[in-house]
């Protein structure tokens, strides 16, 4: 679901809202080469944050946008969690993802985000990333933002941001 926005506010209790300018970043993909968001030319860039490379609903999320690919034009699709490189490219190959996946083991991205939060496992309370995506226009304008995505749901709402439908 996305937030509402008007873009006269850009950041509402630590979230991004539509409307607002997407932070930079630059971070190391699977093969340990550089990208930026300002990397991909004025083309829109679905920022997908997710907690663990090859986990089963960071799989059903990724295989999911590998699959809509060629649905969304010109609309690039970049994952980023706190794995290392290494992990990333193991990842990706696996699935065919097509699409980079970059390393933000700091979390200084995710923090940017509003995605470094507080999360529990079986009571066990810990920071971590939380499942998140961004639609980010050609002019770093968050044209969607959905905060803790389903993996399920992320394509069908990334397709009828892009297409209408």
């Amino acid at each position: 679901m996305s937030n509402p926005g008007d873009g006269a506010s850009a950041v509402v209790a630590g979230r991004l809202t539509v409307g607002a300018e997407a932070p930079a970043f630059t971070l190391d993909d699977e093969a340990g080469a550089p990208v930026s968001l300002s990397d991909f030319g004025g083309r829109p860039v679905l920022v997908y944050f997710y907690p663990k490379a090859d986990s089963a609903a960071c799989t059903t999320q990724a295989c999911g946008l590998r699959d809509i690919l060629g649905d969304i034009g010109d609309t690039a699709v970049v994952g980023i969690s706190p794995d290392p490189p290494d992990k990333q490219a193991r990842f990706a190959q696996r699935y065919g993802l097509g699409f980079p996946l970059l390393c933000d083991a700091d979390h200084l991205v995710a923090e940017a985000y509003g995605v470094w939060v507080r999360r529990s496992i079986n009571g066990r309370p810990f920071m971590g990333v939380e499942r998140a995506a961004f639609l980010v226009d050609g002019d770093r304008t968050l044209r969607d933002v959905w905060y803790r995505v389903s993996p399920k749901d992320t394509p069908k709402l990334v397709l009828k941001s892009v297409t209408g439908s």
